[in-house]
């Protein structure tokens, strides 16, 4: 398939971005044609281009997966587009009324989304690359080192403080202020790793323990979900590992105390969660499994395809069958946005043999003036 990806930053290292980046190079691993659109581009887009997928350049794709609303409303004429909401909270996460379906990443945003009048595909958690995400050395039998992921001045302040109450080694990595791309290396030079959302994915795949905490300004505090075992796991990921799930709020005593809750062996389960659960692999096939099981979906873009007035050798190979009724359901819908756009047409083609008529009038009311004039 040709499959355009569409985010609206692709300049520095973050999650959507790391999603993208592990996204492409899965779908362009199983051999199907990958192109991306950005709005904002920079270090990531440029790694993506050299890695052989280029920055969109067709009139009609077979399937687009976007992310963000801003992107959604720029690229949705150009074939069947699948929105992947990250979140609830950030306008840019919002659901896009122009796109064709949507996916959550979890609970929380599934049902953001069925607040909002938006019916989700299905809950595909943020893939990672576990070929890139490995463990490199294994972590110590007991803690010594900790690494924060943490976004926040506040947060790195507490646990470093913590940390050096209980002997520990602290290193961090803010994307803010030190954004790293191959941040799987410092990751692997840790044995604990504490922060929010991909941060918790990419260090489970590395093989280290997480602890679920940090403070975001726009949660306005500090939230965590402790420790992730296989008893908390699944809670955690409800909220996509944000610390919502729980909103656990710890004094420096009871910090130390979740972080001595380490083991090699919640470790190890770490990985094989994330093998089973977490790999780009499945999450790539669930794309495309959902996305081949609508029915309708080709017919639609042909109509969509109609509608814009956008003639291409794609859409007229389109034939398949659908459902009874729903081709009509839906030239119906389509037709009745045609006709809105036909009445404004209509009503300005209308304005404007009006102003023309006033034109001429004008000008043969001036002619008859300066005869008039002249003739006395």
């Amino acid at each position: 398939m040709k499959i355009l990806l569409g985010t609206h930053y692709l300049a520095k290292t973050g999650g959507t971005e790391s999603y993208t980046y592990a996204l492409a190079m899965e779908l362009k691993r199983l051999g199907h044609t990958v192109e991306y659109f950005a709005i904002v581009r920079g270090n990531v887009s440029t790694m993506l281009e050299e890695k052989g997928v280029p920055f969109m350049s067709a009139d009609y794709y077979d399937l687009i997966l976007a992310n963000h609303t801003t992107v959604v409303e720029k690229i949705c004429r150009f074939g069947y587009i699948v929105q992947t909401c990250h979140g609830n909270i950030a306008e840019l996460e919002q659901p896009s009324p122009y796109a064709d379906a949507y996916i959550a990443i979890s609970e929380e945003v599934r049902k953001h989304l069925l607040n909002k009048g938006f019916t989700s595909l299905g809950i595909i958690p943020n893939g990672i690359d576990c070929k890139r995400f490995f463990p490199r050395n294994p972590v110590s039998e007991k803690l010594t080192t900790v690494l924060s992921l943490c976004q926040s001045n506040e947060a790195n302040k507490f646990i470093r403080k913590c940390c050096e109450k209980a002997g520990l080694k602290f290193i961090s990595s803010n994307k803010h202020t030190d954004n790293v791309w191959s941040i799987e290396e410092l990751i692997n030079q840790s044995d604990l790793v504490v922060g929010l959302g991909r941060s918790v994915y990419d260090a489970m795949a590395c093989g280290r323990c997480v602890l679920v905490y940090d403070y975001r300004e726009y949660m306005g505090e500090f939230l965590g979900d402790g420790m992730l075992t296989p008893d908390s796991i699944n809670k955690s990921m409800t909220c996509n590992c944000s610390g919502r799930a729980n909103r656990l709020k710890y004094n420096e005593q009871d910090f130390i105390a979740e972080m001595q809750k380490y083991s090699p062996q919640l470790a190890t389960w770490s990985r094989d969660f994330a093998i089973q659960n977490l790999n780009i692999e499945q999450a790539v096939d669930k794309y495309l499994s959902i996305c081949d099981n609508i029915d309708y979906k080709r017919q639609y873009c042909e109509l969509k395809l109609d509608l814009f007035g956008v003639k291409t050798k794609q859409a007229l190979d389109l034939n398949i069958d659908v459902k009874s009724g729903l081709k009509s359901k839906l030239t119906n819908h389509l037709q009745e946005t045609a006709n809105i756009i036909a009445s404004y047409r209509a009503k300005g083609q209308k304005h404007l043999r009006v102003i023309r008529f006033l034109l001429w009038l004008c000008i043969i009311l001036l002619i008859i003036i300066l005869l008039l004039v002249f003739a006395v």
